[in-house]
């Protein structure tokens, strides 16, 4: 793939995942101009990217995926020659509460994305423009798109789509429409479906932000139902890691599972992560006094976990972290963010 001062569209990069990914990429290529595109709606925020403000190689536009016109202005000015799509509203809960922002979003938003690429890169079905030829529209997606998992049994690549929530059903259609783009049109797509991430600059309403949170703040920590639903847990780096092998690796019209192998419920990540508190921050009792079950939320999956091992093998990808060592580091961030001392 050639890469001489490729201009790259990157969406959504003011996110979680995508505001760990550009200050790695864009210190790992220096030959590529990054341009990103994202709206800063309340899971968006501009000091997630401090670090590359200034850099040379880094442009930040304000906008939506869904504004047709302006992602066709950014491929034209840019000539973009790639897309690595994070954009999406991710939060389940708001899904249920408003879930028409979502399919607006995660499936008009990356249709509207992947239809601009295809015209600006190919002159018609299966024939790419000259020069054109290693564009790649790489869309990042979830386990949720699987549904639920029994005790026993892992998501693979081949496991069929069943999504429970609105957010996972939005996210399922825009896997089909990305999937539908390589096989009606012969574009290079390729899809890669994560599991739980968590490490530094996730958003507070998350599961691992609120109880660190909350718990420095001496309030009842929130746990729905009886904790025992199950995640596979994956450090935010190793999935950037991932996503770099497979958007240069990573074979044309294919999926990659990336997971961490981490199985953990969400009693042991609470118990884990007041431990670790007390380590650090010590209170005359444990924070661990502080957690309170709630009611459940509405269609919660029971358990996901993903099988990596084709991304693994036909890739060389494995997770850095386990879950002990990404935490600590994790809350050690949190810890300077909420201004307490180590």
């Amino acid at each position: 793939m050639s890469t001489v001062n490729k201009s790259i569209l990157l969406t959504g990069c003011a996110g979680f995942i995508g505001s760990n990914f550009v200050p790695y990429f864009i210190e790992k290529y220096s030959e590529y101009n990054i341009i990103n595109l994202d709206l800063l709606t309340y899971a968006g925020d501009l000091n997630n990217l401090q670090e590359v403000k200034e850099h040379d190689k880094y442009t930040f536009v304000k906008g939506s995926i869904c504004d047709r016109e302006l992602v066709e202005k950014l491929f034209n000015e840019h000539d973009i020659r790639a897309v690595i799509h994070f954009a999406a509203e991710s939060h389940v809960d708001n899904s249920i509460k408003n879930p028409g922002v979502f399919i607006e979003t995660n499936v008009n938003g990356t249709f509207t994305l992947i239809d601009v690429a295809y015209k600006y890169w190919m002159e018609k079905p299966f024939v790419y423009k000259s020069g054109y030829e290693d564009c790649r529209f790489h869309h990042i997606s979830t386990d949720e798109v699987y549904g639920t998992l029994g005790e026993e049994g892992l998501f693979t690549e081949d496991t069929s789509y069943a999504p429970n929530s609105p957010y996972s059903a939005s996210k399922a259609g825009s896997d089909m429409i990305v999937r539908s783009y390589h096989h009606t049109y012969g574009m290079n797509t390729v899809i890669t479906n994560c599991s739980n991430n968590y490490g530094p600059k996730q958003h507070d309403e998350k599961l691992i932000p609120t109880i660190i949170r909350k718990a420095l703040k001496g309030e009842m920590i929130p746990i729905y139902g009886d904790g025992k639903n199950i995640r596979d847990w994956l450090y935010v780096l190793d999935h950037c890691k991932g996503i770099d092998l497979v958007y240069h690796t990573g074979k044309s019209g294919e999926v990659y599972n990336i997971g961490g192998r981490n199985e953990r419920n969400n009693n042991y990540i609470v118990e884990k992560i007041c431990e670790i508190l007390d380590e650090k921050i010590p209170q005359n009792e444990s924070y661990k006094k502080l957690i309170n079950y709630v009611e459940d939320r509405a269609g919660h999956d029971r358990r996901y976990a993903i099988d990596a091992t084709k991304i693994e093998n036909e890739l060389g990808w494995k997770a850095d972290e386990n879950f002990e060592t990404g935490i600590l580091k994790t809350i050690e961030w949190y810890l300077i963010k909420y201004n307490k001392l180590i």
